[in-house]
């Protein structure tokens, strides 16, 4: 990936992150029911934040190894 392909994909990346810790801050309906559906949503949406911070990091590390000239463009 080029730098500005890097930098979309660090936008794309941080929007996800802030929409999922929106989901999970969101807290629990009234609803039994509703709340068994969103404990059961929480842990895949924690697994999908994990692997997206992950991968955040990998896109700044090879951001920040483009701007110190240790990768090519």
């Amino acid at each position: 990936m080029d730098r500005k392909e890097l930098e979309q994909r660090r936008d794309e990346l941080t929007e996800r992150l802030r929409s999922i810790r929106a989901d999970l801050a969101s807290g629990l309906a009234r609803d039994m029911e509703d709340q068994s559906q969103q404990l059961e949503n929480e842990d895949t949406l924690l697994e999908i934040a994990r692997v997206t911070e992950q991968e955040l990091r990998d896109v700044k590390i090879q951001l920040r190894e483009l701007s110190e000239g240790r990768a090519e463009e």
